[in-house]
C-alpha cells in the first residue's frame, strides 16, 4: 500500500511539474526579428509626423506625436502613441504561436476602456523582418460594424521598422494614413498612458 501511495505521489508530482512548465514561445524567424527590431528600442521614445492622409488635415497634423516603446517582454511589446495631450492609444503586439498580432488599446483620461478599444489584426503571412502587415480580425469587424463604420473592416494596419525610421499606416480602400518617427533623435519619454501605471 505504501509503495502503490509512493508511486502516485511521483506520478502526481510529475504530472504537476509538466503541467506548470511554460508553454514553449513558438515563432518563426521573420516574426522574431521583426519583433525584435522593435524591442531593441525599448525604454526610448521618438517624435514622427503624419506623412500621409488622404483624408486631409485632422487633429494628428498639427499635434506633438510621440510613440514609446514602453513595455517589453518575450512575448508582448507595449507602445503608447501619444496624439499631443491625448495619451489615449496603446499598441501592442503580441506574439500568438501562430503570428503576430496587432491590438489598439484605447482609454478613457480615467483609464477606464474606450467603446473602441482592443482593434486591430494578425499576421496572415510571414511577411519581412522589416514589415508586417495586420488584416482586421473578426472581432475588430463585428465592432466596426456595429458602430456603424463597416468602411474600417477593410483596415489592415502595417508597420515598418529600419534602422533609422519606425512607420505606422493604415490603408483600405480609398483611405491612407502614415506616420513616421525618427529613430535617430530619441526623446525624453512621455508619462504613461491613460490607464497604465509607470
Amino acid at each position: 500500500m505504501k509503495v502503490a501511495l509512493s508511486v502516485s505521489t511521483i506520478l502526481l508530482s510529475a504530472s504537476a511539474c509538466v503541467l506548470a512548465r511554460p508553454a514553449p514561445l513558438v515563432s518563426i524567424p521573420t516574426h522574431d526579428a521583426f519583433f525584435n527590431n522593435i524591442k531593441a528600442h525599448c525604454g526610448k521614445a521618438f517624435a514622427g509626423k503624419v506623412t500621409v492622409d488622404n483624408a486631409g488635415p485632422s487633429s494628428f497634423s498639427e499635434a506633438k506625436l510621440v510613440m514609446h516603446v514602453r513595455r517589453c517582454s518575450e512575448r508582448e511589446l507595449q507602445i503608447p502613441f501619444h496624439v499631443g495631450a491625448d495619451a489615449s492609444r496603446t499598441w501592442i503586439i503580441t506574439k500568438t504561436g501562430s503570428g503576430l498580432s496587432l491590438k489598439h488599446d484605447h482609454r478613457h483620461e480615467d483609464g477606464s476602456d474606450d467603446v473602441s478599444t482592443m482593434y486591430g489584426g494578425h499576421t496572415l503571412d510571414a511577411g519581412f523582418a522589416n514589415a508586417q502587415s495586420f488584416p482586421a480580425d473578426q472581432y475588430s469587424k463585428e465592432l466596426f460594424a456595429k458602430q456603424g463604420i463597416p468602411q474600417s473592416m477593410g483596415n489592415t494596419w502595417q508597420m515598418y521598422i529600419y534602422p533609422e525610421q519606425f512607420t505606422y499606416r493604415l490603408v483600405r480602400e480609398g483611405r491612407e494614413f502614415r506616420v513616421d518617427f525618427d529613430l535617430t533623435k530619441p526623446i525624453s519619454a512621455p508619462a504613461a498612458p491613460w490607464g497604465y501605471q509607470d
